[in-house]
């Protein structure tokens, strides 16, 4: 199975564990206390855009990366993003139905985003060819997969449960294979740039969990979602940004940026994950009434 045709049975599994994990009960939560949601999806629309922007001018990435840097920062966030939250003791359920919304509402923003920066890094009449019947094929293998992992879940919630965690491992292997295929097949762009786009992943990376967490909390947001916020946040589908760089774009120079992510962000979010679980360890150890261990 060549590359361009195993990517959106990737991003399809990824997409399908999500809906294993998502219920009905954790929309209409959302919905009822919509304050976290609504922060965290417009920083992560509308704030996170500008910031990455910003990083790829003070890291003068050249035009393609530039473009895929930006087309990684208007992406949704991860389904792994569920998976940090719940080791930094966040707010899984926000985490899930954060990320399908914004799956779906990606759809409008993402191709604004990536229009606006092909025109100003590539210049107007030198843009690469923006197929909008493949962005909708692309954005079809992420909805319809989880829908159907919902359907499951509604369905036979026992399976669904049962098997969550083996998909969730699953599409932890899937998106490795993704990041290695992509840098393989561009190891000499790679290998040229890895400098830049290494420092920009990381700086990008650090700046998603910070103003996930800091922006959520000067609002008031209780600080278990403050800490999913971060991590949704910090968190980019990456299998999506190369899906649409190769697929919809056709350049696989504008998946470099996203697979280099894939492998950089889990330092500096494994870090955050650990200092937010200790913070709460403190906390709950410091509420203990006195003589209790």
């Amino acid at each position: 199975m060549s590359f361009s045709m195993f990517l959106p049975v990737a991003l399809a599994l990824v997409m399908f564990g999500l809906g294993l994990t998502l219920t009905g009960v954790d929309l209409r939560r959302v919905a009822r206390s919509p304050r976290a949601a609504v922060i965290t999806l417009a920083c992560q629309m509308l704030v996170l855009p500008v910031v990455g922007f910003g990083l790829v001018l003070g890291f003068g990435l050249p035009a393609e990366l530039a473009v895929g840097a930006m087309l990684l920062a208007a992406a949704p966030g991860g389904s792994s993003a569920s998976l940090f939250s719940h080791l930094a003791g966040g707010d899984v359920a926000l985490n899930i139905a954060v990320t399908a919304l914004n799956s779906v509402l990606a759809l409008a923003t993402l191709p604004i985003v990536v229009d606006l920066s092909m025109t100003y890094f590539l210049g107007a009449g030198k843009e690469i060819g923006f197929q909008a019947d493949k962005l909708v094929q692309v954005f079809a293998t992420v909805l319809v997969p989880v829908a159907l992992g919902m359907w499951v879940r509604h369905r036979f919630s026992a399976f669904a449960v049962r098997v969550a965690g083996q998909v969730r491992i699953a599409a932890v292997l899937v998106l490795a294979i993704v990041v290695t295929t992509a840098v393989v097949a561009q190891w000499t762009v790679f290998l040229t740039h890895l400098g830049g786009v290494g420092l920009w992943a990381l700086a990008f990376c650090v700046c998603c969990l910070v103003i996930g967490y800091l922006v959520p909390r000067v609002f008031r947001v209780p600080r278990e979602q403050a800490i999913a916020s971060a991590m949704e946040i910090g968190i980019h589908n990456g299998v999506l940004a190369i899906a649409v760089a190769t697929v919809v774009l056709g350049s696989p120079v504008m998946a470099i940026p996203a697979a280099v992510y894939g492998i950089v962000m889990n330092f500096p979010t494994a870090v955050a994950a650990f200092a937010f679980a200790r913070g709460k360890g403190r906390r709950v150890a410091a509420a203990e009434p006195a003589g209790q261990g």
